[in-house]
């Protein structure tokens, strides 16, 4: 007798804890709610409450825990370097790698780890900033393995590869005697062409990257930009005086082509709305 109604008493238990689980997951989902509307109030602090308690019931939930490292990520501040705002970069982080054990290819994630050592190299001396720079690079290239549409990822290291070979072209210069309005090429041939092999194929592959991300955005400013001072600067690698006005003229028109391209971009924002301030 008792063990017919052991599958009716099991039924009874699944049952209650199914509805257990999902009640669970509805109260989640309701603090989901609850932090976002926080976090669009920036009371960041409150809606990483929201997010944990979310987190406590429903762990497999990847969108509190995005949610709550994003939280964590915008109350930091890059450059300060307080234990308070140490801390909220490491949760951040921390929270972001636990959402890529849950899926790896999960953009929101790798595009803010991206972010966060980019925006951390700043703060640093020059040889710590070349190994963050490569963190955020490592970054920015699995962002774009997993969205090939990443036109943010692509412009990032293409900005990445500027920064690398910036430092390194200002000191040969000042080693010259070269102003910073003198024009190139480098004097020095050793030094130049030292320069050419450490930096040559970052310098291409940093344009390469910039290309691409205007094939994705041809209206990408920010991208002629960087492509401006990307060209401009490798022309200080330039053979002769002819190679290096040759690259000058095309980084002039980079910089020109970005200007007229905001210029359209601000004009058609202005018809949009009337020539009224948007506020977002």
């Amino acid at each position: 007798m008792l063990n017919l109604r052991l599958p009716g008493a099991l039924l009874v238990v699944s049952t209650l804890a199914f509805f257990g689980t999902g009640c669970q997951k509805l109260k989640s989902r309701d603090d989901i709610n609850k932090g976002v509307s926080a976090f669009r109030n920036a009371k960041y602090s409150e809606a990483v409450g929201f997010f944990q308690e979310a987190i406590e019931l429903d762990p497999t939930s990847p969108n509190a825990r995005v949610y709550l490292a994003t939280a964590y990520m915008m109350q930091w501040i890059p450059g300060a370097t307080s234990p308070e705002n140490e801390d909220l970069a490491k949760k951040a982080r921390d929270e972001f790698n636990r959402v890529l054990e849950i899926n790896a290819n999960e953009t929101t994630a790798l595009a803010s780890l991206a972010s966060l050592a980019y925006n951390e190299a700043d703060a640093l001396p020059t040889e710590q900033k070349m190994v963050k720079l490569d963190e955020a690079a490592s970054w920015y290239n699995k962002l774009i393995a997993a969205d090939a549409n990443s036109r943010d990822g692509y412009y990032s290291l293409g900005a990445i590869a500027q920064k690398k070979f910036y430092p390194a072209l200002m000191t040969a210069r000042v080693e010259m005697n070269m102003k910073p309005e003198e024009p190139g090429p480098l004097k020095d041939k050793k030094v130049k062409d030292a320069l050419k092999v450490q930096y040559g194929p970052i310098l291409e592959d940093g344009i390469a990257k910039l290309q691409k991300a205007l094939e994705i955005d041809p209206e990408y400013d920010d991208a002629m930009a960087y492509m401006n001072l990307l060209v401009r600067e490798r022309a200080d690698l330039a053979d002769d005086k002819d190679a290096y006005k040759a690259q000058v003229e095309e980084a002039d028109k980079w910089l020109q082509k970005a200007l007229d391209t905001k210029k359209i971009k601000q004009e058609r924002l202005e018809k949009k709305t009337g020539g009224g301030i948007v506020q977002e």
